[in-house]
């Protein structure tokens, strides 16, 4: 299980290299964390205003109430890869706004992936349905002091489920997560 988690890192940790160009970093990596998860993850940039972006998302699930004895907590990771487009850079560099770390509106095309490698939870035998998804996404980053950033994020898609007897569900996307650049 720790020997499939660190070979889907290997590919992330590939592209956590730093260059310069002039619409800022040509490769940053960062931690986001919010009311719905924490995050690792890289942007590589492609070219001037298209990145590709890949996270290890760690999402918790929540239940409990009259029907359970006790409230439950589970944390998986899910993998993810996003072009992204950031279709407001030029206009905000041209009004000498901040444009370091990609701070920019974009629009994005999610393709996530949850494995069943491994839970955090507080309740024994939990294993995740492993899923696959494709969520376009409208996102807005901004930095604030030096490395530090806010990124919200819209977005509705669909995924499925890779067990059968299971059809394709909607997966939404509503994120507000603060974050520091490396």
């Amino acid at each position: 299980m720790k020997k499939k988690f660190l070979a889907a890192l290997i590919p992330m940790a590939s592209l956590m290299y730093s260059q310069e160009n002039a619409s800022g970093q040509k490769s940053f990596f960062g931690v986001q964390a919010g009311l719905f998860g924490v995050n690792v993850y890289n942007e590589y940039s492609i070219k001037e205003n298209f990145v590709l972006r890949t996270d290890i998302d760690f999402s918790p699930s929540i239940w409990g109430g009259d029907l359970y004895s006790k409230t439950g907590f589970a944390i998986a990771p899910e993998l993810k890869v996003s072009p992204k487009w950031y279709y407001n850079l030029d206009k905000r560099k041209a009004d000498s706004k901040n444009t370091a770390y990609n701070a920019a509106n974009y629009l994005a095309a999610k393709i996530g992936f949850v494995p069943d490698l491994f839970v955090i939870s507080n309740v024994d035998g939990i294993k995740v349905n492993p899923m696959i998804s494709l969520v376009p996404t409208w996102g807005l980053r901004r930095n604030f002091a030096d490395h530090f950033n806010y990124e919200l994020q819209l977005g509705l898609g669909i995924g499925k489920i890779l067990k059968s007897g299971y059809d394709i569900q909607a997966v939404p996307n509503l994120s507000f997560k603060i974050g520091y650049d490396f």
